[in-house]
């Protein structure tokens, strides 16, 4: 009997190339702090703010989908997930149908615009662009952010900050904020561009995870990640570090900023937080790694939960 034959289209198109255990908890996470942020200043918009996460989630799987097709169309030597090989091999996944899926998932993501852009104006043209570049170009394209080592800071920067903001402005702008895009642009606080930044560690760690378990095969692909140029042991104290932020930020925001106690509520996680992070940085074998992807998808879904519950109240 051949191996592929319990890998239904079901398992390689959702669990296998969309991954929603992982797609959709990290894309999630920082949206839920720009609708707390937007709680706290009277500006909450339910429905922009859904559909302009559906549209960011879009964007995000159709990158998905062209990492595995890079992999599988230029380095079909790498067996990271064989499981998609052998329906390659097979005739149950081919590249035009990966193609088709990119293509299908920016179309998707841009079904929206007639609704968002009379709301927020040319600043949400400027939002799909840019996440639909930093989406393409993580592993394609001339400039490839895994190649020059950049995916780390750049994923802080999109999930820390961008999201939340994005998230926050298109709500402010559909109250109104004095009848224009710019004046809702203009209403937006400081604090909406430093309060995401937890979470986008949180995420940015859930690929570092990825980094540390597939080393092997970023080093055959040219990646430059922190486990193949420094070392496995920087990785991880990359993702430690990112935790030790992660968790400390509360308190700062707490303490420093003058914010109300509810900004701690993501402290609730910390015990989630320790046992993950002891694992990722004692665990050595690849197959024990797999499951810690998400996990960590999960944990930030529920610290950023917890972040948008905290700063609603605070």
């Amino acid at each position: 009997m051949s191996q592929t034959a319990p890998h239904t289209r079901r398992t390689i198109w959702v669990d296998l190339l969309l991954y929603p255990t992982h797609s959709l908890p990290t894309a999630a996470a920082p949206v839920l702090v720009g609708v707390g942020l937007a709680l706290s200043h009277h500006v909450f918009a339910l429905l922009p703010a859904l559909v302009g996460f559906l549209s960011s989630w879009l964007i995000h799987i159709a990158g998905l989908f062209l990492d595995n097709y890079q992999l599988l169309t230029k380095h079909p030597e790498v067996r990271e997930h064989p499981e998609l090989n052998e329906a390659m091999e097979s005739g149950s996944l081919t590249r035009a149908a990966l193609i088709a899926a990119v293509l299908g998932s920016l179309l998707l993501s841009l079904l929206p615009a007639p609704y968002l852009y009379p709301i927020g104006g040319w600043p949400v043209v400027v939002l799909g662009v840019v996440g639909i570049l930093s989406s393409v170009t993580y592993a394609a394209g001339p400039v490839p952010m895994t190649r020059y080592g950049i995916a780390d800071p750049v994923f802080v920067i999109m999930y820390g900050v961008v999201a939340e903001w994005g998230t926050y402005y298109i709500q402010a702008a559909a109250h109104g904020a004095g009848g224009a895009w710019i004046s809702a642009m203009a209403s937006i606080p400081w604090t909406v561009y430093v309060l995401g930044l937890p979470v986008g560690a949180m995420v940015t760690a859930v690929m570092v995870i990825d980094d540390i378990r597939d080393r092997e095969f970023d080093r055959i692909k040219g990646w430059r990640t922190t486990a193949v140029c420094l070392g496995v042991r920087w990785s991880r104290i990359e993702f430690v570090g990112f935790y030790v932020f992660a968790y400390s930020a509360p308190l700062f925001f707490w303490s420093a900023l003058g914010l109300g106690a509810s900004v701690l509520l993501p402290l609730l996680t910390l015990p989630l937080g320790y046992k993950l992070a002891r694992a990722v940085a004692t665990i050595e074998r690849r197959e024990e790694l797999v499951p810690m992807t998400p996990k960590a998808a999960m944990l930030a879904l529920f610290y950023g939960l917890l972040s948008g519950i905290g700063l609603a109240f605070a």
